[in-house]
């Protein structure tokens, strides 16, 4: 684990308004500095930094954090990677201790052996006519070749060339060989080659095509300690300026579609390697986009797999987010339309022939189904149940629910009765929550944050049971001492997965619009003298409320002080 005292250390010496900058240009605005927020559509800034808090907020989705958990969204980095950034960009040395227990780092001989295999394969394919001419055949000039770094692996064991010793673990740990009955051999062999990069630009893994007749046609690495086809995108990391430029992604079903939509300038495509589209890889790029085209053939198979993307896309939606799916005409897919027809053709069907993804949910559930009789709709609603309660956007999932309805001849408060639990039951995604109860507690807490030190003159028992806070309260109140003396950049990621998060995160929301004047300390001893206040109030009442002769002397002396006060 990365030391608490260096991550501390850490957000200490950057600044996140300089972090945030350097990707989503800030303007000054009073004391904060606002933007356009990175994580949802907006024409109005909702986006706010805090210099002095070092802290940013969205009012409009509810995005907030710090330099750490900026760098973890905007750029889908892992905890372990944001810190591993900021301290490079700090000049910092990240303690030779730290690891992730759970996944081990990938040792360097993998990377190495994908990265040679891959500038082996680029040399192979300007030495080999037969493959040169297979790609000119396809459309593909060698500016997009080079660019997506397509190779061509020769056949038998070429690798034998590139690693003096073949019997290396590496090879077989990266997916490059495989361990047959009759020795090691090559897994790729007469195959062009497509790279496959993570967000970072690193090679995890291989696609090959076969050149001429062969099964299987596309060849995958296999899983590994780098390749995981369930959340990697062929083409994301080339297209990542693309799809922001375009403000749109597009999924296709192959590599070839990919670079020969690039070559006709869609720039913006992605493809799923060898699998469908899963929910991670939806997650992934609905966070580079808010418009997600899926593009597939329009025959039966190509509408089954559309089916299973849709499915694997409804627990990623967000309101605001638009997923939309193609269906290209009859034996075409997206590298045959746009070689036949051309780029403009092609961009006239994402603007016109596209389908929004809950059309196209509740015309399959429609489709085929008699909903004239009862029965019809019976089993509309049975398969309706689980795709509406997977639905992630409360928003969306509420008005596909008023159309099932309509269809089902009911009203929307009615799917209860017949099973479908109503939207507000549903799990609900990360974002703006409703603001809690009123809480008398809740600028003790506030000042807490600024004063963390002073927890311990906060007596527990003066806390009221019935405030909305009182238990969080209690919580923080134990918290806070065992923290020393951390700033606020240091406090929220120290509560980052604690039952303290949220109530943390939420009053320094209440935060950013307090500046370096603010006093404290007398914020701080105010709220405690309210504190004792209403302690001494609702003791008065409880001590009032039961009878005279049921008191002790104590009591009475007690009850004679409390309203003397």
């Amino acid at each position: 684990m990365i030391p608490r005292d260096f991550i501390d250390t850490l957000l200490a010496r950057v600044d996140v308004v300089d972090v945030i900058d350097r990707r989503v240009p800030l303007k000054k605005a009073g004391q904060n500095y606002q933007a356009c927020c990175p994580f949802h559509s907006e024409k109005t800034p909702s986006f706010t930094v805090s210099p002095t808090k070092q802290f940013y907020h969205c009012f409009g989705c509810g995005a907030h954090g710090t330099a750490l958990s900026f760098l973890m969204e905007y750029e889908h980095m892992s905890f372990p990677d944001a810190v591993a950034a900021l301290a490079q960009d700090s000049g910092l040395q990240i303690p030779e201790s730290a690891h992730e227990p759970d996944r081990p780092k990938p040792p360097p001989a993998l990377w190495d052996a994908l990265e040679q295999a891959a500038q082996f394969y680029k040399q192979q394919l300007k030495q080999t006519p037969r493959a040169i001419e297979y790609l000119k055949q396809r459309g593909l000039t060698g500016v997009i070749a080079a660019r997506y770094g397509i190779g061509y692996a020769p056949d038998g064991s070429p690798l034998k060339q590139v690693f003096p010793d073949y019997t290396i673990d590496a090879l077989a740990a990266s997916g490059l060989v495989i361990d047959g009955d009759r020795g090691r051999y090559d897994r790729f062999r007469d195959r062009i080659m497509f790279p496959i990069r993570n967000i970072k630009g690193q090679i995890v893994g291989f696609g090959g095509r076969v050149l001429d007749q062969g099964e299987p046609k596309y060849l995958n690495s296999p899983e590994t300690p780098l390749f995981h086809k369930g959340s990697e995108l062929y083409g994301l990391f080339e297209a990542r300026s693309a799809i922001k430029t375009a403000g749109r992604a597009i999924v296709v079903e192959g590599y070839m579609d990919v670079v020969a939509l690039a070559q006709h300038g869609v720039e913006f495509a992605v493809a799923a390697l060898g699998t469908a589209t899963t929910p991670v890889h939806a997650r992934t790029l609905l966070r580079h986009t808010d418009r997600l085209i899926y593009a597939f053939d329009g025959d039966k198979a190509g509408r089954k797999a559309a089916w299973r993307a849709l499915e694997n896309t409804l627990e990623a939606l967000q309101d605001g987010k638009e997923v939309s799916f193609l269906f290209l005409p009859e034996n075409e897919d997206p590298d045959s339309y746009i070689r036949t027809h051309g780029q403009a053709a092609f961009l006239k069907l994402l603007d016109t022939d596209t389908l929004p993804l809950s059309a196209f949910l509740v015309r399959e559930l429609a489709q085929g189904r008699k909903l004239d009789t009862q029965e019809g709709r019976a089993a509309m609603l049975k398969d309706a149940r689980p795709l509406l309660e997977k639905i992630a956007a409360p928003l969306l999932a509420g008005l596909i629910r008023r159309q099932i309805a309509e269809l089902a001849h009911l009203q929307a408060d009615e799917l209860a009765l017949v099973g479908l639990k109503p939207a507000s039951t549903r799990r609900m995604p990360p974002g703006p929550q409703r603001r809690p109860a009123p809480s008398r507690l809740r600028g003790l807490a506030r000042t807490l944050l600024m004063n963390p030190q002073r927890a311990t003159e906060v007596e527990p028992h003066l806390l009221d049971a019935n405030d909305p806070l009182g238990e969080a309260m209690g919580e923080l109140l134990g918290w806070l001492p065992e923290m020393g003396q951390l700033n606020l950049p240091a406090l929220s990621e120290a509560a980052r997965g604690s039952t303290l998060e949220a109530l943390v995160q939420d009053l320094m929301t209440d935060l950013l619009d307090k500046d370096d004047s603010w006093d404290w300390n007398a914020e701080f001893d105010g709220a405690v003298k309210q504190l004792r206040d209403d302690w001494r109030r609702r003791r008065q009442q409880e001590l009032a409320a039961r009878p005279l002769s049921s008191l002790s002397a104590s009591e009475r002396q007690e009850l004679t002080e409390l309203a003397r006060s």
